[in-house]
């Protein structure tokens, strides 16, 4: 057992409610919560607002080395990016944000440094922390692995229905497009790509609601407490 609880490494491709689902357990077990794709977002933002050439890989690094990072958690469990004192917010759910981030994370010393930063989050336990490679290249050795999965078309119905919700006109053709082009970056990449570890405990949402995710994984991880 780490310092302060758990490592929960939480993997699997966007849209199938990795950060609900690890919010949930987060909070059941007063752990702080990562979503690690919002650093690569915050580094994006920060890129496109400075107009850097992300094909400039040396410029790219520059950039992040330069940054000041600060995590704060807020009222709920989740804790918050900040790069350079500033909290992008919404501007990291731009598309653009999405596409920046996914090129940017095929970079060998952005994945190297955010890994490095994501471990020194992590290190002493107390942690949900959720991305595409927390299991296997960020925290190998974490107490316990969860991969969630879900059909592109499944996740683009609720991408349709998150952004109408929020009162934002959808495509699905194009959300569906985008996520099957996401899904092929992210696991077609040479560094880090997005799998399943050996030793995760694989759930497919396609059929489940989050609330059927989150109590089969609450359960899984008060029966994973009381063995370590």
């Amino acid at each position: 057992m780490r310092k302060n609880g758990l490592v929960i490494a939480i993997d699997g491709p966007a849209g199938v409610g990795k950060s609900t689902v690890g919010k949930a357990i987060a909070a059941q077990f007063g752990y702080g919560f990562i979503n690690t794709g919002e650093m690569y977002r915050a580094l994006a933002w920060k890129l496109l607002r400075d107009g850097i050439d992300i094909s400039d890989e040396a410029s790219v690094e520059r950039v992040l080395r330069a940054s000041k990072w600060d995590f704060v958690k807020g009222e709920g469990v989740a804790l918050r990016t900040l790069i350079d004192g500033t909290d992008p917010g919404a501007a990291l759910r731009s598309e653009a944000a999405s596409k920046t981030s996914s090129a940017i994370a095929k970079q060998a010393a952005v994945r190297s440094l955010m890994k490095d930063m994501q471990r020194r989050l992590g290190s002493d336990g107390g942690i949900v922390m959720e991305g595409r490679d927390i299991g296997t290249a960020v925290f190998p050795d974490a107490e316990l692995k969860i991969y969630l999965d879900a059909s592109p078309q499944e996740r683009a119905k609720r991408r349709v229905l998150q952004l109408e919700q929020e009162g934002y006109e959808a495509d699905y053709d194009a959300i569906l497009a985008g996520i099957i082009a996401r899904d092929g970056n992210d696991s077609g990449r040479k560094l880090a790509p997005l799998k399943k570890a050996a030793d995760s405990v694989v759930v497919d949402t396609s059929t489940l609601t989050l609330e059927q995710v989150t109590a089969e994984l609450l359960t899984l991880v008060k029966q994973r407490c009381t063995r370590i």
